[in-house]
């Protein structure tokens, strides 16, 4: 069995890894999405409901970074009646693989604006071998 190593932790190779968006989101951004990848439509309270299992945050919280979500255009909402009003039933933009090519493409775009003619240059030597 062979033993890769990400962000200096020792990974099963049969293990798939989950990319972390750390960079891109926060961590509770992250967490969300992961819940609603899966093609869920979620109401804020459940999406409350799973998280607090494996950590401590506010109902309010939830609402405020599926808010931030919404606005960064990574999440849709749509409004249902509910008692005492409505609530909102959210649901992820794209899925999981179409959001990670589209962060890849956006940082490979960003270098080459960066870096030009040196980065294409290394892209072209960094994966002509494989």
């Amino acid at each position: 069995m062979s033993v890769n190593y990400l962000n200096g932790k020792a990974v099963d190779s049969c293990m798939k890894a989950q990319p972390d968006f750390g960079d891109i989101l926060s961590p509770l951004e992250n967490d969300v999405l992961r819940l609603l990848w899966p093609d869920r439509h979620l109401k804020v309270r459940g999406i409350y409901q799973q998280l607090k299992r494996k950590r401590k945050l506010a109902l309010c919280s939830v609402a405020v970074i599926l808010d931030r979500l919404h606005d960064k255009g990574l999440v849709k909402r749509d409004i249902e009646k509910a008692r005492g009003g409505f609530c909102y039933i959210y649901y992820p933009v794209k899925d999981k693989d179409t959001f990670e090519k589209s962060v890849v493409e956006k940082t490979v775009d960003s270098l080459i604006q960066r870096f030009g003619p040196t980065a294409v240059s290394y892209f072209n030597e960094r994966f002509a071998n494989k």
